[in-house]
């Protein structure tokens, strides 16, 4: 929120879709900025950023992060194509990935071209699902299933 919490200058809450688990995560001083902007970004990496209208040492606003723990995931830039469409993927640590799997059946064909950007073409037989790629540090999902269209 903009204003509220225990300071006045805004907060940073979590509360489930069904309306419950309502839970205060932060109250912005004046001290560290005011207002803030707009709803935090999660990036790939679980860890959500903002920004705020004041604070900082010119007091024209900070970045702040938000860690709660999450773990990262990808995403995609299209979560629906057919069979033997390229899929565009963002994350992170893809550098030396070992597989790409469309709920469970593996690409034959994918591409790196960052640490954080790679590409990977729809498999023969693949359904409806979660994308993984599998990186020398563990498995990544994608934050939404991807839709198989005929």
């Amino acid at each position: 929120t903009q204003t509220g919490g225990t300071y006045g200058n805004g907060t940073l809450f979590r509360i489930a879709t069904t309306g419950s688990n309502y839970a205060l995560l932060y109250s912005f001083p004046s001290a560290v900025g005011t207002q803030p902007l707009a709803a935090p970004l999660q990036d790939t990496s679980g860890v959500f950023y903002g920004t705020t209208s004041a604070g900082g040492s010119t007091n024209l606003g900070v970045v702040y992060s938000l860690d709660l723990g999450l773990a990262p995931f990808i995403a995609l830039q299209k979560y629906q194509g057919k069979v033997g469409n390229t899929v565009q993927i963002l994350g992170q640590g893809f550098t030396r990935t070992k597989s790409v799997s469309f709920n469970g059946v593996v690409a034959l064909s994918f591409a790196v071209s960052s640490d954080s950007y790679m590409t990977a073409v729809v498999p023969s037989g693949a359904t409806t699902g979660n994308v993984v790629v599998t990186t020398p540090t563990g498995a990544l999902t994608s934050n939404r299933p991807f839709t198989v269209n005929p």
